[in-house]
C-alpha cells in the first residue's frame, strides 16, 4: 500500500463517508469524529458544518502531522446542529471535558482553584470555597493562590462588618428576635443584622462596595471613601470618620501591593500560549484600572501539530467560557484569532453580559506590535514559556519524558524554529594573538554528541585577527565545499560569539543559497542573539535547552583548543627546535617530550640533552643557546 493510501481513510469507510459528506448542513453546529472501533477521536465546531468537515476529505496533501494521522483513522461521523456559533463553542467546550478524544487539545488547570463566592440571601455572607454551585450567588475567580484570596478576604474584613454566622436572616427570624448578637459585633466586626440593629438596604450598600473592590475599582472606592471621611469631619462626626480613615489606609495598602503594569489606567485581559513538542501552556493577564491583579495559567496536552495561534484561541475560549469575572473593554493577543474564531466568542461575550445584567460592550480584540501593550503580551509570553519549563522539568524528574529529547524541544518552542533541531551544529574560533587560527565544529544529534560528525578547521584566508573573517570562511568551507555533500545539513547553527559572528554567519549562508536557523550565544551572561535582531534574550537558568546550548558551546570550545594547542606545538618545533643543525622533527619531538617546554630545553646542561639524544645533537643545541 502506498503512502497516500496509507494515510487515507479506510477503504471499507469510503462510500458511506461520500454519502453522509453529500448531506451535510449549512447550519452551524458541532462534529464528531469515530474511529473503527465507533470510539469518538475528535469534536470539533464550526460556523459552517458542509464547509468545515468536508475539508478533512477535499484535499489531504494540504494536511500534516496530527491531522494527517486523525484522517486517516475517520470511519464514521454525525452532527449536531445548533442554534448560533456561541452554543456550539459551549457545546463543543462540555463534549470534550466529558470525551476527552485522542486528537483534541486537551486543557487542564493542573488543580481546582478556590473562588469567592457572595451568597444569594438577606444579609449575604462572602467566604472562599473549591465547590462551584450555580444557586443565584455571586462568584469571583477562580484564584490562582488561596495565599492571596486570604488577603482579600482579610482587608474586606477589616474595612467591611460583614456578619461570618450561617443564621438564616428572614424578616420574621429576626423579628422574632431568634438570634442574638456575638463577639464580633461587640468587637466591630459585625453590624448586627441577626437582631435588626443594621438596615438591609445599608448592608447591601457594603456588598455593592465590595464587588467593586473585587472588580479592581479601588481608585474610585478610595475616592469614595476620602469624601466620606471628609463629611463626617466637617460634621464633627469624629469617632466615625476615624473608622473610615482606618478602613482608607486598609485600602490604599491593598492597592499598594498591586504591580502597575499600564499608563492609561484600563481593564484588559492578556493572554499568550508557549509550546513544546506535544505539551504546552498559556497564561492569563487580569489587568484592571492598569494594574496586575493576578495571573492565571492552564496547561495543555495533545498540542503536537497545532500552531501557537490555534493554541491561543482554545486558551481564550475556556477561560470566558468558564471565568466567573467582569470581562474587559480589551483582550490583547500574542497572534490574531481566526474571523470565525472570534466572531463566536464575541457573540458568546455578548450573550454572558446579557446575562448577567451588565451593560452591552464593544469588545475590542488587539495583537499589539509595538509599545506598552506589545510588552504586556511579550511579558505573557514569557511566563507562559516559564510555567512550561517548569512543568516539563518535573515530567522530566518523574521519568516520563527523556532529557535530551527534552531539550531540544524546548528550543523549538523557545526559539521558534520550524521544527525540532534533531541536528545541531556549533562554531568556535580559536587563536593566539591572530596566530594560529582555527575553527572546530561539533553536531549533536537528538541531544546527544555525534563525534564522528565533528570537524576542525585551519583557516588561512584572512592576515590578523579578524573574527567575522574566521566565521565567514569556516561556514563557506563547511556548507559550500565538499563537506556539505560529505555530511547532513543541520537543524540549527550555533556560534560562539554575539551579533557580528550570527549576522556572518546568516549572511554567509544566505550567499549560498541556505536557509538554516542559526543563534549565537555569548559566554559573559549567556545572551541568545538572533540574525538581523538588536534585541537579546535570556533563556531561565533551569532550562534544558540553555544546558544544552552551554553543553554544545563547551564542546566545541574545548576541541578548538585542543586543535589550536597542537598546531602551536607543531610551529614551535618547526620555528626553533628544528632550525638548529642536525634537529629534526622527531628529535625536537622526543626532546619537547622529555623536557616539557622549549624554555627547560634551553636551560638543560650538555649531559642532561645527551641523556636524551646523541652527542653530536646534544651538543649542538647546547651551543645553539648558549653560543
Amino acid at each position: 500500500m502506498d503512502n497516500q493510501n496509507a494515510l487515507s481513510p479506510h477503504r471499507g469507510f469510503k462510500k458511506a463517508l461520500d454519502e453522509k459528506l453529500a448531506t451535510l448542513p449549512t447550519n452551524p453546529g458541532i462534529y464528531q469524529f469515530r474511529n473503527a472501533t465507533g470510539k469518538i477521536i475528535y469534536v470539533g465546531k464550526a460556523k459552517n458544518l458542509r464547509n468545515r468537515v468536508r475539508s478533512y476529505f477535499r484535499n489531504q496533501q494540504q494536511h500534516y502531522g496530527k491531522t494527517l494521522v486523525l484522517v486517516s483513522h475517520i470511519t464514521d461521523f454525525e452532527v449536531i446542529i445548533t442554534s448560533s456559533e456561541v452554543e456550539a463553542l459551549i457545546l463543543e467546550n462540555n463534549l470534550i471535558k466529558e470525551l476527552k478524544p485522542r486528537y483534541n487539545v486537551n486543557l487542564k488547570d493542573d488543580k481546582t482553584y478556590p473562588y469567592l463566592v457572595i451568597t444569594n440571601e438577606p444579609f449575604p455572607r462572602i467566604f472562599f470555597t473549591r465547590q462551584l454551585k450555580k444557586d443565584g450567588s455571586t462568584w469571583f475567580g477562580p484564584y490562582t493562590e488561596a495565599r492571596q484570596l486570604r488577603l482579600i478576604l482579610d482587608l474586606i474584613g477589616s474595612i467591611f462588618p460583614l456578619r461570618s454566622c450561617k443564621y438564616r436572616l428572614s424578616e420574621e427570624n429576626i423579628a422574632s428576635k431568634k438570634y442574638k448578637v456575638c463577639l464580633d459585633y461587640h468587637i466591630h466586626k459585625c453590624k448586627g443584622p441577626c437582631e435588626g440593629l443594621v438596615p438591609e438596604e445599608e448592608y447591601l450598600n457594603m456588598i455593592n462596595e465590595i464587588k467593586r473592590l473585587l472588580k479592581g475599582k479601588t481608585s474610585s472606592m478610595i475616592r469614595s471613601l476620602t469624601d466620606t471621611m471628609q463629611t463626617l469631619a466637617r460634621e464633627l462626626k469624629f469617632e466615625q470618620a476615624a473608622e473610615i480613615k482606618a478602613q482608607l489606609d486598609s485600602l490604599k495598602r491593598y492597592a499598594e501591593r498591586q504591580k502597575m503594569v499600564a499608563g492609561d489606567g484600563l481593564d484588559r485581559d492578556v493572554f499568550a500560549v508557549a509550546a513544546s513538542e506535544n505539551e504546552g501552556c498559556g497564561v492569563v493577564f487580569k489587568i484592571r484600572e492598569g494594574k496586575l491583579l493576578g495571573s492565571q495559567h492552564m496547561y495543555m496536552s495533545n498540542t503536537h501539530g497545532e500552531t501557537d495561534g490555534e493554541l491561543q484561541a482554545r486558551l481564550v475560549e475556556k477561560y470566558y467560557l468558564e471565568t466567573l469575572e467582569l470581562i474587559p473593554d480589551e483582550i490583547l493577543l500574542q497572534k490574531e484569532l481566526a474571523v470565525d474564531e472570534e466572531d463566536a466568542l464575541r457573540a458568546f461575550i455578548v450573550e454572558k453580559l446579557k446575562e448577567e445584567n451588565q451593560e452591552k460592550k464593544n469588545i475590542r480584540f488587539l495583537v499589539p506590535q509595538i509599545g506598552e501593550k506589545a510588552h504586556l503580551v511579550e511579558m505573557c509570553r514569557q511566563n507562559a514559556r516559564h510555567h512550561l519549563e517548569e512543568y516539563l522539568i518535573q515530567k522530566q524528574k518523574r521519568g516520563e519524558i527523556a532529557r535530551e529529547h527534552h531539550g531540544v524541544s524546548a528550543l523549538k518552542q523557545l526559539l521558534h524554529l520550524p521544527k525540532i533541531p534533531q541536528r545541531i551544529e556549533c562554531f568556535d574560533n580559536s587563536h593566539l594573538q591572530g596566530t594560529d587560527y582555527v575553527s572546530s565544529m561539533v553536531c549533536f544529534e537528538k541531544g546527544k554528541p555525534k563525534k564522528s560528525d565533528y570537524r576542525k578547521f585551519k583557516l588561512h584566508t584572512f592576515a590578523g585577527s579578524d573574527d567575522y573573517a574566521a566565521m565567514n570562511e569556516v561556514i563557506l568551507r563547511r556548507f559550500g565545499g565538499s563537506l556539505s555533500k560529505e555530511l547532513p545539513l543541520p537543524d540549527l547553527i550555533v556560534v560562539d560569539g554575539g551579533k557580528g559572528q550570527v549576522n556572518t554567519a546568516f549572511h554567509t549562508l544566505n550567499t549560498l543559497g541556505l536557509s538554516i536557523s542559526v543563534i549565537g550565544l555569548a559566554k559573559r551572561i549567556e545572551e541568545i542573539f538572533l540574525p538581523e535582531t538588536p534585541d537579546t534574550f535570556n533563556l531561565p537558568k533551569t532550562s534544558p535547552a540553555l544546558k544544552l546550548l552551554q553543553q554544545l558551546r563547551d564542546e566545541a570550545h574545548r576541541f578548538a583548543i585542543t586543535y589550536h594547542r597542537k598546531l602551536r606545538t607543531k610551529r614551535t618545533l618547526q620555528t626553533e627546535l628544528t632550525t638548529i643543525a642536525g634537529v629534526g622533527e622527531k628529535t625536537a619531538f622526543r626532546l619537547l617530550q622529555h623536557f616539557g617546554s622549549v624554555d627547560s630545553i634551553s636551560q638543560a646542561t650538555i649531559e642532561e640533552l645527551h641523556a636524551v639524544s646523541g652527542a653530536k645533537i646534544a651538543e649542538a643545541v647546547f651551543r645553539f643557546y648558549r653560543p
